[in-house]
């Protein structure tokens, strides 16, 4: 099922869409949808939740960037349930560095946590911050 609406973004701070309540619901998937974002030909994933009352999903710069749009556009937003598995491959560095404790800590993280540590990893541009942020990661799973 998809569904396609029109909201302008906020003219400034923290960029979101705020989801009709009745798009919510058609989904019939509980009150924290994951969903396909289409905002022209650009795609990503990410969840509906509730935010501050309203239904929100957030658009970071990364993917205002990529669907070509700022803050105060008005745009056309199209919403397919994922029912897709959400994983993170784990990179070769952080699974060598990993324990018994740090991998059941890892294994608790939600998706968006761990992308959010291999994409830190992911985007270190020399070895030696990579590998500190490899520690900071596994640091963060033990503490």
């Amino acid at each position: 099922m998809s569904v396609t609406f029109e909201v302008t973004l906020p003219a400034s701070g923290p960029t979101g869409i705020e989801v009709p309540p009745e798009v919510v619901e058609g989904f019939n998937a509980g009150k924290r949808v994951p969903v396909v974002v289409t905002i022209g030909d650009y795609s990503y994933r990410s969840t509906v939740a509730p935010y501050k009352g309203p239904y929100m999903i957030s658009v970071s710069a990364e993917n205002r960037a990529g669907a070509g749009i700022g803050h105060g556009d008005t745009i056309t937003v199209t919403l397919e349930h994922d029912t897709a598995p959400r994983t993170v491959e784990v990179p070769d560095d952080l699974e060598a560095a990993f324990d018994d404790a740090s991998r059941a800590a890892w294994q608790k993280l939600s998706f968006s946590h761990q992308n959010a540590h291999v994409q830190s990893i992911l985007g270190a541009k020399a070895a030696e911050t990579r590998a500190r942020r490899v520690d900071a990661v596994i640091a963060a799973l033990h503490a």
